[in-house]
């Protein structure tokens, strides 16, 4: 078990020197030899499903809750939902959230667990037809609305999704999101030879930094093993071909009072998240520059990789509930595993979206005491979260 350590400041974009500061412990699991490659689902229900691209395989836990979202699940290069979110999904505060929603896992063509290999001449889907077959999801399931949580390469088709589509979106979790069309593939590939000889080390190198490859022998071990082992290597590689390729998802920042309707941008609130060490840091930020600060949030997470969502579970579920309770969902779900008491802190800047949402944090941060200072303002707030 290892300790983490969390210390969050909220400040006025007018007067950066006034910091309120809070220092958050959980204990956070990281994998062991008993549970390495250990992704079970439980309790899901799986269907593949006809789209106008091709068939998807999708998992769905649990059963749509009235006319509440569904979350909606989209994984990473060399990963299937398995592997990339059950880490998550089957911890404990997580599964406190999921009480209150039904949840579907979406694997993109080819990369579930024991797929067969695609046939010769076999067209992949791009990144903006992998988008295009959500709706055909969402309407054989009877699913109305989504919360999206995408990490990587899923990350970039549910923000295409949602761009399409906002109306079938009501907010959106991105992990190491790149809105760039040029990415990490395209240096590696320019470095390497072939793709499929070398194809597990860029996708390595994809979702973990050189710290994080020298250091965190168990996690590297386990996820190098998945990638050559548990995907199919070919379809694997048609996958990182269309992330690859992808366009520019061509989003900026409205300017507040002027273009706001005009300007192609997300309208529905979204968590951006990325590990401080993570090689995604600066296509995230540079994503957060193109989004409406009052409807983004940026979570840096300390002491923490390529993998949030594995290695800080407890802490990435604690986000999202205070993310979904600013939506105005599951409003009687109190803090869990917090300890408030003051220390410093450096790390990444957040705008809040909305009055609910900052009263939501600002209750985490200090209590209902902060929450009338902030909302007392008229520029939208910053958040400073190193966790």
């Amino acid at each position: 078990m290892l300790l983490a350590s969390v210390s969050t400041a909220v400040y006025s974009n007018r007067k950066m020197d006034e910091l309120q500061d809070v220092q958050l412990t959980e204990i956070k699991p990281l994998l062991t030899s008993k549970n390495a490659r250990n992704f079970q689902d439980f309790d899901c229900q799986e269907h593949d499903i006809e789209t106008p691209h091709g068939v998807l395989h999708v998992t769905m836990r649990g059963v749509p809750k009235g006319n509440r979202p569904v979350i909606l699940t989209y994984h990473d290069i060399g990963l299937n939902h398995k592997s990339c979110f059950n880490t998550l999904f089957n911890y404990e505060d997580m599964q406190e959230i999921t009480q209150h929603f039904a949840v579907v896992h979406v694997d993109a063509p080819g990369q579930q667990e024991g797929a067969p290999p695609f046939p010769s001449g076999y067209h992949y889907p791009t990144m903006d037809e992998l988008a295009e077959m959500l709706p055909s999801v969402m309407t054989q399931l009877k699913v109305n609305s989504v919360i999206g949580i995408g990490v990587g390469a899923g990350a970039y088709v549910l923000t295409r999704f949602a761009l399409n589509n906002p109306s079938l979106v009501e907010g959106l979790v991105l992990i190491n999101v790149d809105p760039c069309a040029e990415g990490w593939i395209d240096w590696a590939a320019s470095k390497l030879s072939g793709w499929t000889s070398n194809l597990v080390d860029i996708v390595m190198a994809h979702h973990f930094s050189t710290e994080e490859l020298t250091e965190n022998q168990e996690l590297i071990q386990t996820y190098r093993l998945h990638i050559a082992q548990d995907i199919n290597q070919d379809n694997l590689a048609l996958f990182c071909g269309s992330y690859q390729y992808r366009r520019d998802l061509e989003i900026e920042r409205p300017i507040v009072g002027l273009n706001e309707d005009t300007v192609n941008t997300l309208t529905c609130p979204a968590l951006l998240v990325v590990g401080d060490t993570s090689p995604a840091v600066e296509a995230v930020v540079e994503c957060n520059s193109r989004l409406n600060p009052t409807k983004t949030t940026l979570l840096k997470m300390a002491d923490c990789g390529g993998l949030p969502q594995v290695v800080q579970p407890g802490k990435l579920a604690e986000a999202f509930k205070y993310f979904v309770q600013g939506m105005g969902y599951m409003p009687s779900a109190g803090m869990t595993r917090l300890a408030r008491s003051r220390t410093t802190s450096s790390s990444s800047i957040t705008s809040m979206e909305s009055s609910r949402s900052r009263n939501n944090i600002s209750s985490l941060l200090e209590g209902n005491a902060a929450a009338g200072s902030l909302d007392s303002q008229v520029a939208p707030q910053t958040m400073e979260v190193s966790c």
